[in-house]
């Protein structure tokens, strides 16, 4: 794997020199780990401070890779950061921020301007299904028009390699599960379809440039933390998805669960997701940044991120409560618009060609998410930062 070979290569560098001239100083071991330095692939992520985004630029640091993030911290915050730093000891000093909003293309530019950039990584944008339905042209103007900004800035700076983080969203409500890559896609809500035309434009780009090496990717519903319990998901607000909902009841910053609809035809009655590990989520970024690195024939390419496993709320709520020890007081409301009532993965083809597996379970994510809330309740912040 790429990011193993870089690492290793640092130490097999010195040792090869070492063998072949002898002794080696401080400087001329500085002037090595500095030509080594330079060799490093460097990548931008957009959204990095966010859950999905802080998870990914640890895994990339650890990999061995430059990292500039570019985040406007509306739901994130620059915390996350500065623990991810933490996390990658030595590695954390190629971690770059920039606070700015991608639909400003003066400042997206100037970024470029200032460095060169091997691939981008595009995490950016909102991800509220209800909140999409309520404030569609918020969606569309914040996702769309900061993306076409960012196409549009890496074309004119001769960066053509983009992961782009799609979502499941967009099957809509699939006639038959699980999701493969060629399924029909219709996107249900505004984030979905926010999600579905950015998915039309990356096309339209290699179908007009065909110098562009572009992965999407479909993930279902990310959830748990880093082991460590030192990043994890933060939301501003009232949280739109289930587990940081499930979290806040837990360490009592709110009352009870909202659950939307007890009346699908499941086993239960409530809807079923395929929740994925965060950690799984960002090996799976950095598998497909591979990919985009390996010479691969690749033009716009589609790969989805998930475990295959099928897994209702009420499941979910109950090994959260086992992994806690804590009971989750439980509100029964009506559906949400938008929301579909079953939906899993298909991973064969990930695991065929990004040699990517999901290796934690619901158990997994449910410790690990725990973990995370029984040590920062407030998330980054505090009582009087939060709301």
């Amino acid at each position: 794997m790429l990011s193993l070979s870089l690492s290793l290569s640092i130490y097999i560098y010195i040792y090869v020199y070492i063998v072949f001239c002898g002794y080696i100083s401080p400087r001329e071991e500085d002037q090595v780990m500095a030509e080594v330095e330079k060799k490093k692939q460097s990548i931008l992520v957009t959204g990095g401070a966010g859950y999905i985004g802080s998870h990914t630029v640890l895994q990339l640091l650890i990999g061995g890779y430059h990292v500039v993030v570019l985040d406007i911290l509306d739901n994130s915050s620059e915390v996350a950061l500065q623990r991810v730093r933490e996390l990658a000891g030595d590695a954390g000093r190629s971690l770059t921020f920039h606070q700015i909003d991608l639909r400003d293309r003066e400042a997206l530019d100037k970024v470029f301007a200032a460095s060169e950039f091997d691939a981008v990584i595009h995490l950016a944008g909102l991800k509220g299904v209800g909140e999409s339905v309520e404030k569609p042209l918020l969606y569309y103007d914040n996702n769309i028009i900061s993306t076409i900004n960012l196409l549009e800035v890496m074309a004119a700076h001769g960066c053509k390699k983009l992961l782009f983080s799609s979502s499941a969203t967009v099957f809509g409500w699939p006639k038959e599960v699980p999701c493969t890559e060629e399924f029909p896609i219709s996107a249900m809500n505004p984030y979905g379809r926010t999600k579905l035309f950015i998915e039309e434009i990356c096309r339209d780009i290699y179908r007009s440039d065909s110098d562009w090496k572009i992965i999407l990717l479909r993930y279902f519903n990310p959830v748990g933390a880093h082991s460590s319990g030192v990043i994890g998901e933060d939301p501003r607000g009232i949280p739109n998805n289930l587990m940081p909902f499930v979290q806040q009841v837990a360490v009592g910053r709110r009352p009870a669960l909202k659950v939307y609809g007890n009346d699908y035809s499941t086993n239960d009655g409530t809807a079923v997701r395929d929740y994925i590990h965060v950690v799984d989520l960002a090996d799976g970024h950095t598998a497909a940044l591979c990919k985009l690195f390996d010479g691969s024939k690749i033009g716009c390419e589609v790969y989805i991120l998930g475990t295959g496993k099928g897994t209702s709320v009420l499941e979910m709520v109950a090994a959260f409560e086992k992994a806690s020890g804590k009971k989750i007081p439980l509100v029964f409301t009506e559906r949400r618009p938008g929301d579909a009532e079953i939906i899993y993965a298909s991973t064969a083809k990930a695991e065929r060609e990004l040699n990517w597996k999901a290796k934690y379970g619901i158990n997994e994510m449910c410790r690990d998410l725990w973990n995370w809330a029984s040590k920062n309740p407030w998330g980054y912040g505090s009582p009087d930062s939060a709301s």
